[in-house]
């Protein structure tokens, strides 16, 4: 009896469903950048906590209805085409995030005309670029992509409306800065052979990124939080692209959010 005591005791903790699970390993992240300056890895962490403890004091609220001339259609159609323009003038990623919170905090505290609408959005991507590109585009550029809709003077004017309004706060927690992160934590899947560990990174990097400019045109989404639509943006990508597990404890830690939550 006693050789078969181990084997009645596994027999025992299967049938009460007792079976030891080891806990999946949260991983380190950041291991491939520690000599990597730009990464910042010794205060990463601490970044991505300050952004996500922040970010609800610069959220928009819902502010459609103190617009009597625009509607959620509209401002689809505004974000698509600034979309549009930023790949034209080939800007940085994190310029549109910036140009569309822009957007969204100004229409939130001030009521804006169907006509200036357009010019609200170049207005908003002027100033984005002059506060994170190196090369930012000139106002003409702005005027002759609008098809000379608005002027020079028009562009300058709505640009200083809008710095007034948002007391030229711009350092604000973007969506991007949250994307970026939470792409990093979702590694590629760990039986991925060589060949896919090399593609598949970019396959859930460009994924990612289209949920999530099509989530920006959706005005629903303004009322979330940009870590939680960040997070949901990975969770989508995840699901689409199939990979297994959807959600590991690594993204869990990472983002602040489980799966329940993020459905």
């Amino acid at each position: 009896m006693k050789r078969n005591a181990p084997t009645l005791t596994a027999r025992s903790k299967t049938a009460c469903g007792m079976n030891y699970k080891p806990k999946e390993q949260i991983a380190d992240i950041d291991t491939a950048d520690v000599n990597n300056d730009l990464a910042v890895v010794e205060y990463v962490e601490e970044i991505c906590k300050f952004y996500k403890l922040v970010e609800n004091e610069s959220r928009v609220h819902d502010y459609m209805d103190s617009q009597p001339e625009i509607n959620e259609k509209m401002r689809a159609i505004l974000v698509d085409w600034l979309i549009q323009v930023h790949h034209k003038f080939e800007l940085l990623t994190e310029t549109l995030y910036l140009t569309i919170n822009i957007v969204d905090r100004y229409l939130a505290v001030k009521t804006t005309s169907r006509r200036e609408l357009q010019l609200l959005g170049i207005s908003s991507m002027l100033i984005a670029s002059r506060y994170e590109e190196i090369w930012a585009p000139e106002v003409n550029d702005f005027v002759c992509i609008s098809d000379r809709a608005y002027t020079n003077e028009q562009v300058l004017r709505m640009e200083k409306c809008i710095l007034g309004e948002l007391e030229s706060n711009l350092t604000v927690p973007t969506l991007y800065m949250f994307l970026v992160r939470f792409i990093k934590a979702s590694l590629p899947d760990s039986d991925a052979s060589i060949s896919r560990l090399i593609y598949e990174p970019y396959k859930m990097e460009n994924m990612v990124y289209f949920l999530a400019e099509l989530g920006m045109m959706n005005y629903a989404t303004v009322m979330h939080c940009p870590s939680m639509i960040a997070a949901s943006a990975v969770y989508a990508a995840r699901c689409t692209l199939k990979k297994a597990p959807v959600w590991s404890e690594t993204l869990k830690v990472h983002t602040g959010f489980s799966e329940l939550l993020l459905m």
